[in-house]
């Protein structure tokens, strides 16, 4: 059998509510997983590298999110091939889907998927569990920093790229807007509406778990024009690194440099070294970038968008100590 790449693959058997079901190396292959949490059976797709011996040495994961609007048929080909050309497992679960009901959006449920999700591939893939990798762009990204706050012990490092940390500010920009109408059907109504409504948009925004995330390594990146010419400000992920930074005990972005970096277009007026320097696997200019403890934000020259490459760089030089 061939792959949609073209490449050689081999099959691989797993056993799903006493169903044999064939994975098939190199191609994307639907799998439905049981929810822990309320019994349901939510999907996920799997896509085994090329040559994969399940009985063979034990392997990376990387868990990709999709976007805010998106559902698990989404697809991120450039990373799939990364993975592929470094013999990772990449797993693509649909957490509950688009993010327009109470069941999504990062709710308790959609947390709960995408640990279930990790769960059923190491009971059936060898997952090497010093490299368990997270990563997500825009409503992705918004899910991999709550998951980095909320489950910390999981990941050995996440990626999240222009991603929401707080859904209460971001209404206000996106007020009787589709990304609005679909916080409001998510959460129970508009910011202010009732103590019960702000509760729901306190406990699904990354910003408030991210004290948590000190021990993780998590790169946060931005364009410089998202907010613009894009839907989510770059203060989102400066803010973001900031609850790193405070619970690192480390330097944190002051206010004026968020205001200098927000603006359009925006440039520092006194950059700092760290924010001059060159990178290769993101191949674009550096306006911003400042490390906290294992934390990294970078805000690059570009914007509503992910960086493939970049983000695989960064998770490739982590793992988890013996």
């Amino acid at each position: 059998m061939k792959c949609e790449f073209g490449l050689r693959v081999l099959c691989a058997s797993v056993v799903l509510f006493g169903l044999l079901v064939e994975t098939d190396a190199g191609e994307r292959s639907k799998v439905s997983i049981r929810s822990s949490a309320d019994g349901t059976k939510q999907p996920s797709y799997v896509i085994l590298p090329e040559g994969f011996d399940p009985s063979g040495e034990a392997v990376p994961l990387l868990v990709s999110l999709h976007s805010w609007s998106a559902n698990l048929e989404q697809r991120n080909e450039p990373l799939e091939n990364l993975a592929e050309q470094r013999g990772w497992i990449y797993l693509f679960p649909n957490f509950r889907g688009r993010n327009d009901n109470p069941a999504a959006c990062g709710s308790e449920l959609a947390q709960q998927d995408i640990l279930d999700a990790v769960e059923w591939a190491k009971r059936r893939y060898p997952i090497d569990a010093r490299r368990i990798y997270l990563t997500g762009s825009s409503g992705g990204g918004h899910m991999t920093m709550l998951m980095v706050g909320r489950h910390p012990n999981v990941w050995a490092a996440a990626s999240a790229w222009v991603g929401i940390s707080d859904l209460a500010a971001w209404h206000k920009k996106h007020v009787g807007s589709n990304y609005g109408n679909m916080m409001e059907a998510a959460c129970g109504g508009a910011p202010g509406s009732s103590e019960a409504v702000d509760e729901q948009y306190r406990k699904r925004s990354p910003l408030i778990y991210l004290h948590r995330a000190a021990d993780v390594p998590l790169d946060i990146a931005a364009g410089v024009h998202d907010g613009y010419t894009g839907s989510v400000p770059t203060r989102h992920s400066l803010e973001a690194f900031n609850e790193v930074a405070k619970a690192a005990k480390a330097t944190r972005i002051t206010e004026d440099e968020i205001k200098q970096i927000s603006r359009r277009d925006g440039r520092l007026e006194k950059p700092l070294p760290s924010d001059q320097v060159d990178d290769a696997s993101l191949d674009r200019e550096i306006h911003l970038r400042r490390t906290a403890g294992k934390c990294r934000v970078t805000i690059f020259e570009g914007g509503h968008e992910g960086i493939a490459t970049a983000a695989i760089e960064w998770l490739a030089r982590h793992k988890k100590e013996d």
